[in-house]
């Protein structure tokens, strides 16, 4: 009973510090942004519409947004025209009550829309005359492109392994060689079972099989959708991190037992006067575990796909200095682009191993006291 109390009141502690940071997770976009705009007023320049900003092509593209955006060009009188996919806006407010229409009313931040505006990736409540109506808090429930993402790859996810399922069921694979969809990610679910599952979970495997195989299907078909030009890195995101981290922290804290509580606040085999210390570290390590979950596999993501944008941007920064220097970096650009974006495909694969094995050794480490009773009972 007081270990059961004692799983509730962590679950219970780690919710409420996941909710209290979530809306600076969330809404990361907008403090990179602020953060981005007070340097360079101190720095005294004037902002420039004219030429390429790296700075905004990069968070651009790594950060949330509500819309699908593929590329821009210029006509013959030299207006931009947007090629990019409007994502339906869903906005509540206790003056104004529910609106709903599509992105594209904003026209790319250039107008407002039924009294609201885009501002800094942030839609704020405005005045008939243009400026910030303060007053007004606006509740954002539009489906952004981090969502939208999510809720495709969550579809083809359940596709896949109810399409195998029922190929199984008819016997397909069974009596025969297994051919299509299930030629290609039987070995795979094959590799997390005896790779990840059997070593780390021991007996228990096929009751946390489900879970890892759907973590891992999870973040791997996220990963490869953040590879296509144009679409959102969702794995890259702070806050889709932390919710796998959150929910892998409750797997974990409900797969302890006594001796694993026990290990913690009375290690054995320890002087007296190094327990106060050690029980303070093997206390903290039970937060740490599923943090580190949280920012590998944010800071990996994130990481490639910054590199990637910054060598393109070279060809258009030596392309603003010089057309010969633009066309001299261009060869060398591509060719370090094209090998980091192969290193990513296979990164894209190592990142859903990595979190999913990680999780199957902290799962096994929260009752690995049962191996050893079992052991001394053998």
């Amino acid at each position: 009973m007081a270990c059961r109390t004692v799983k509730l009141l962590l679950v219970a502690t780690f919710s409420l510090f996941a909710i209290a940071f979530s809306t600076p997770l969330i809404a990361q976009d907008s403090l990179h942004h602020e953060e981005a705009t007070e340097a360079h007023a101190a720095a005294g320049h004037e902002e420039k519409k004219e030429g390429f900003n790296a700075a905004e092509v990069i968070f651009g593209h790594i950060l949330d947004n509500h819309e699908f955006h593929f590329t821009e060009y210029h006509d013959s009188e030299g207006k931009i025209h947007h090629v990019s996919l409007p994502l339906p806006i869903i906005l509540y407010s206790k003056e104004r009550g529910l609106t709903a229409f599509m992105s594209s009313k904003f026209e790319h931040g250039e107008a407002a829309y039924n009294g609201y505006k885009i501002e800094e990736e942030k839609i704020v409540a405005v005045k008939e005359d243009g400026t910030v109506e303060e007053s007004v808090k606006v509740y954002d429930l539009s489906l952004t492109r981090n969502v939208v993402q999510m809720i495709i790859a969550l579809i083809i996810l359940t596709w896949l392994m109810v399409s195998i399922a029922n190929a199984y069921k008819r016997g397909e694979g069974v009596k025969s060689a297994p051919k299509g969809k299930q030629n290609l990610l039987e070995p795979v679910i094959t590799f997390v079972r005896d790779e990840v599952a059997k070593p780390n979970l021991g007996h228990k495997y096929e009751k946390y099989l489900p879970y890892l195989l759907t973590t891992f299907f999870f973040i791997l078909i996220n990963n490869i959708f953040g590879l296509i030009p144009g679409t959102a890195n969702v794995t890259g995101n702070i806050a889709f991190t932390v919710v796998l981290g959150l929910i892998s922290f409750v797997v974990i804290i409900f797969s302890t037992n006594k001796h694993f509580w026990g290990h913690i606040f009375n290690p054995p085999g320890v002087p007296g006067f190094v327990k106060p210390i050690l029980v303070l570290v093997e206390f903290l390590g039970v937060f740490i575990k599923p943090f580190a979950l949280i920012i590998r596999l944010f800071a990996n993501m994130v990481a490639g796909h910054i590199i990637i944008i910054c060598l393109i941007s070279l060809i258009f920064i030596f392309g603003q200095m010089s057309s010969v220097a633009g066309w001299g970096t261009t060869p060398v650009a591509i060719g370090f682009t094209v090998f980091i974006y192969m290193i990513e495909v296979l990164v894209a694969f190592l990142q859903a191993f990595i979190f999913t094995n990680l999780t199957a050794v902290f799962i096994g480490a929260a009752f690995e006291g049962e191996h050893h009773e079992e052991a001394a009972h053998h």
